[in-house]
């Protein structure tokens, strides 16, 4: 069964180019052109991802992230900004979705980032059905990943799917320095250079969540002019 995809964006010629380069290469299509109508079609018609511009009439791409997002919502989603929207952008990965990519783009680069997005997907679900019953602890943080829940002592923290899947990453590399680089090719799947940003906005944002001073992380350290590396505060 072809994996659908759901286009939202108010430009008919950047939606037409998107659908048909979309379903050259097998993959079912649903279209809106306005938020309202996209976050509706994100529940009836249950695509497996979503390409979401973010100046959109009615409801704009960041409020139907967020509508997304409260509801538990999981769906990949690849925002299309402008430009000059890079506060939008950064606002955007915040509220949970997955990558942006900025217009003008190429249709085979997108396809390439749905497929990559996708891609992951599918081996996230599978590593996630390897560590069932699994609870991992790690100074005052306990992580369920089979229920894809973090607490902070004992209080349910609100993760956004990226957030969790790069906290499980960094986990499993405990002590190791991560480049961001190596993030980007491995938690976002990339097979072509990416915007490093990325990786820096989730993972100041996972910081707000687990660290008890974001300032001074005790778990998410930055090693300066390479990466990140995650370590295991016994003493807190």
């Amino acid at each position: 069964m072809a994996q659908k995809i759901l286009v939202v964006d108010d430009e008919q010629s950047i939606v037409t180019l998107l659908k048909y380069n979309l379903q050259q290469v097998g993959y079912e299509v649903e279209t809106a052109y306005d938020g309202e109508e996209g976050l509706e079609k994100v529940f009836t018609e249950r695509p497996d991802l979503m390409l979401l511009d973010l100046m959109l009439p009615k409801m704009d791409g960041v409020e139907v992230c967020k509508a997304i997002r409260s509801e538990k919502n999981q769906i990949p989603i690849l925002m299309l900004t402008a430009k000059d929207d890079e506060f939008d952008k950064v606002l955007g990965l915040e509220l949970g979705a997955d990558d942006y990519m900025t217009k003008p783009f190429s249709p085979r680069e997108v396809v390439a980032r749905v497929k990559a997005i996708l891609r992951r997907t599918t081996v996230n679900e599978q590593q996630m059905d390897m560590r069932q019953s699994k609870e991992i602890n790690l100074g005052r943080l306990k992580i369920l990943p089979e229920h894809f829940e973090a607490y902070r002592n004992d209080e349910l923290l609100d993760l956004t799917p990226k957030e969790f899947e790069l906290l499980i990453y960094l986990i499993e590399r405990q002590g190791r320095v991560i480049t961001r680089e190596h993030m980007l090719n491995s938690v976002w799947n990339y097979e072509f250079a990416g915007d490093s940003r990325i990786v820096d906005v989730h993972i100041s944002h996972l910081r707000e969540k687990i660290e008890e001073n974001p300032k001074q992380p005790q778990y998410i350290k930055t090693v300066r002019g390479l990466g990140y590396k995650l370590e295991n505060p016994r003493s807190i």
